[in-house]
């Protein structure tokens, strides 16, 4: 019990009630582990994988996980988060954004312990008195609690009748699926626990919530996310993303492998302490580089991608005699055209960026095509620029 206990905490952020999910693990039965998925983002990254991985889990210590696909809130728009209205989108294209969801998920789950529900089989049954009924279970006053609705509200921005509805819908679908268990990330709480009330209210016990902290991208700062540019996509090609995991920083990589790794604790344990003992965290890196890559496109795939990074970075592909620069980080990053030329690399950032533009910029031999790009803190790269000029930094 404590072992499947302490799994089920593994990188989460708040489990609420614990004592309770304890009765429900020592009744023998194997539970409902409940994840909502809005198809507007078909495109899946590592962020996403956080609350898969801890599905997996899940279902490794038996237990039957309902992935359930919101195509009935996703003609909503999940408000969590927005400082705007979000467009509601259109039965075919959630229809199409589920396909490719359901595409890439059972690269994680197993399709045998997944049950794969859409919340429009109970929501378009509900109708309009069922509506009217679950709008009347909650005050407007209660609503305006959540952080960004009270943010738009006194900040006088428009806030949509239906959005209201979203909290009310994904705890409704709780009481429809019966869930003993429901995760979601740390901005979701209200709405998790909005499913907690509405079972009380409809007789049923209530789930457990276990919230998953929101991974950060690439520059260890801001939110993974496709539209920063700071994210690893789960179908990139292998060099792409074993690229990308080699470019952490040291300290941001130990993040990335307890919440993404499947390693157990005492394995990541030993690892640390190699570390602090004087090992380079460099190999942990490629091998938990080896390990995404093999998740997603499998072991062949990732020695190849091992491969071609030690031809390009280590067998004599870089210059000999390439400068080594360490400089200050601002705000826990450097901008890359700020980069290059403090690094000696371009006479300005102006050439920097026409550079960029020009598709003449590397780091780690991966081109960079966004000026918005950052170094985070503690990482060291590898910048180019065209085909001669080279030289390791390291953002401190």
């Amino acid at each position: 019990m404590q072992d499947a206990l302490q799994e089920i905490k593994r990188g989460a952020d708040e489990l609420l009630v614990e004592a309770e999910l304890v009765d429900k693990l020592k009744s023998g039965r194997p539970l409902r582990v409940k994840a909502g998925f809005d198809p507007t983002a078909p495109d899946l990254h590592l962020g996403h994988t956080v609350l898969l991985n801890k599905l997996r889990q899940f279902q490794q210590l038996g237990h039957q996980v309902v992935f359930l696909i919101g195509d009935f809130t996703g003609m909503i728009g999940d408000p969590t988060g927005k400082n705007a209205t979000r467009p509601p989108l259109t039965r075919e294209a959630v229809a199409e954004n589920a396909k490719t969801y359901q595409e890439q998920v059972f690269k994680i789950l197993d399709p045998a312990l997944t049950e794969v529900r859409f919340n429009s089989e109970w929501m378009e049954g509900l109708g309009s008195v069922g509506m009217i009924r679950l709008a009347a279970s909650h005050t407007v006053a209660r609503m305006l609690e959540r952080d960004d609705f009270h943010k738009r509200y006194t900040s006088q921005q428009p806030i949509a009748i239906h959005e209201f509805l979203y909290p009310l819908i994904q705890g409704y679908d709780s009481v429809a699926l019966k869930a003993d268990v429901e995760l979601g990330g740390t901005d979701q709480k209200f709405n998790l626990l909005m499913g907690r009330e509405l079972q009380k209210q409809h007789g049923q016990p209530a789930q457990c919530i276990l919230t998953m902290p929101l991974l950060e991208g690439l520059d260890g700062v801001n939110k993974m996310s496709k539209s920063l540019g700071n994210y690893v996509g789960i179908n990139e090609p292998p060099q792409e993303i074993f690229g990308k995991l080699m470019s952490v920083s040291d300290d941001l990589m130990w993040r990335y492998i307890h919440l993404l790794s499947f390693e157990s604790l005492q394995t990541i344990e030993e690892w640390k302490r190699q570390v602090a003992e004087g090992a380079n965290p460099r190999n942990i890196k490629v091998g938990f580089a080896k390990e995404i890559v093999a998740r997603f496109h499998g072991q062949a795939a990732a020695r190849q991608a091992l491969a071609d990074f030690e031809a390009r970075f280590q067998k004599g592909a870089l210059p000999e005699d390439m400068p080594e620069v360490s400089l200050p980080g601002q705000d826990g990053g450097l901008a890359v055209p700020q980069l290059l030329k403090l690094a000696g690399l371009v006479a300005s950032t102006s050439e920097a960026i026409r550079q960029i533009a020009g598709g003449g910029v590397k780091l780690d031999g991966e081109r960079v095509a966004d000026k918005g790009v950052c170094v985070p803190a503690g990482a060291t790269v590898v910048a180019q620029v065209g085909k001669r000029k080279f030289a390791r930094v390291t953002v401190v």
